[in-house]
């Protein structure tokens, strides 16, 4: 493990986890990097930037919050009061100093407050001016979030801030763009500040919401009553204010010869990472993580190494947190190794490291549920209960008791342990959304 240190900023560790002992022949290497930050005590303070902020002191941070304003906000009428409360309730949330703005969205973007491309600073006048502003928001229109996620980007990037986050509710389908737009849109603002999606009632499509924050590195989740936004708005910017490292990537450098399998975050929520590397020089490259605030977040590391004789042994990846510095340099926060030794004892080189078994479930556990609803939806019963079946019997060996309650308003479990279940003939649209938008959600490895 090695730990990066700094005053008023949080501190990084790695610790890895494997089984290094390979049978003969033997060239898969798996490990979890579990990354911790903690202890920082700031709001918006970047890793080596030249200002840190103290409680008081103006935060390094700007946030863009989307409001859904299309005319099905309107049915029924609570919808649109919900969305009003909770983007008030947001506002309330924001730290003095921070830089936020609110946009309405339809099949155009437009800006609510405080207009002329600009952000507010927060403190108590501009936030009563921009909750006067929301009593203006009515519904009408249509639905162009490409369009929503351009503004916002050009609003956030009017300051010169550390964090940028954009947090945005929809209650329709992206119906007046097309998915090519709204995915030119999310490749050009990836990386530029990440975003929170929230899909309210019923109407809206999974795929394109949690597409939204996987591409821009946020949560994504279901309010299926519109009453529990502000609450969960509410949480969104207090997580939001509590991010004090931008643009966190996770290093992979391997010796010649060593192959990358993949690389995936696996927890709080399974996240692939192998198609999102950046060349960082010489047999290393770069993962996007996103912001930090005082969290942890397991990774699995797969690659695949040369062959070796028994006895032998070789570093196989150097798993390193950086930061990019204004100079185009890359600060190292922590590191940690992943080894490959070859032996011929037969019960070190089977045993299967617990995290490494947990996560491979969870992962499972994730592909199933999407598996299992996609069937259902396509008429294919056997194969919807096989896989629910499945992730049922994952959910409950690996602990997962959320998805476990999850899954049982979709199936009827008739034995967990064997993965026995039921199609319910009748299924709820608010459960089953549910279920597929917190598929990846993943529980941590029991303390041993």
């Amino acid at each position: 493990m090695a730990i990066f240190s700094k005053s008023n900023v949080p501190q990084f560790s790695v610790d890895v986890y494997q089984n290094e002992f390979l049978p003969e022949g033997g060239r898969e290497v798996n490990a979890i990097a579990t990354v911790s930050s903690t202890g920082g005590g700031t709001i918006g303070a970047a890793v080596g930037a030249p200002h840190l902020y103290s409680a008081g002191q103006s935060p390094d941070a700007a946030v863009a919050i989307m409001v859904d304003c299309s005319g099905s906000m309107d049915y029924p009428p609570t919808k649109m009061r919900g969305a009003r409360d909770a983007t008030a309730a947001a506002i309330d949330a924001l730290r003095d100093g921070v830089r936020f703005a609110v946009i309405g969205g339809t099949h155009v973007a437009t800006e609510v407050y405080p207009g002329n491309g600009r952000l507010a600073v927060a403190d108590a006048a501009t936030r009563g001016q921009a909750k006067q502003a929301l009593r203006r928001l009515s519904a009408g229109g249509g639905t162009a979030i490409g369009a929503w996620l351009r503004l916002a980007d050009r609003v956030l990037a009017s300051a010169d801030v550390t964090i940028r986050h954009g947090i945005l509710l929809t209650d329709g389908r992206n119906e007046h763009e097309s998915p090519e737009d709204l995915k030119a849109a999310l490749d050009s603002c990836a990386g530029r500040f990440t975003c929170d999606a929230r899909g309210v009632g019923t109407d809206w499509e999974v795929k394109e919401v949690t597409g939204i924050a996987s591409a821009l590195l946020g949560t994504a989740d279901i309010v299926a009553d519109p009453a529990g936004l502000a609450a969960d708005f509410t949480s969104m910017m207090e997580a939001a204010m509590g991010k004090e490292v931008a643009d966190v990537s996770l290093r992979l450098w391997t010796p010649v010869g060593v192959e990358i399998k993949f690389v995936k975050q696996v927890a709080p929520t399974v996240e692939e990472l192998t198609d999102r590397r950046t060349e960082a020089g010489p047999r290393a490259g770069d993962y996007p993580t996103g912001s930090w605030g005082d969290e942890s977040r397991d990774y699995h590391i797969c690659v695949q190494v040369p062959g070796a004789g028994l006895g032998q042994e070789m570093l196989a990846a150097r798993v390193s947190l950086v930061v990019p510095q204004g100079d185009g340099s890359a600060q190292t926060l922590s590191q940690g190794l992943v080894r490959a030794v070859w032996t011929d004892d037969m019960a070190a080189s089977t045993s299967i490291n617990p995290q490494v078994a947990h996560y491979t479930g969870q992962a499972e556990l994730a592909q199933v549920i999407q598996q299992g609803l996609d069937a259902r939806k396509a008429g294919d019963l056997d194969g919807a209960t096989a896989k629910l079946g499945r992730a049922v019997q994952l959910a409950a060996a690996s602990g997962n008791a959320d998805t476990a309650k999850l899954l049982s308003k979709v199936v009827d479990v008739v034995d967990a342990a064997e993965g026995t279940v039921r199609l319910k003939p009748k299924v709820a649209e608010a459960d089953e959304m549910t279920l597929e938008t917190r598929s990846t959600k993943t529980v941590r490895v029991k303390k041993q």
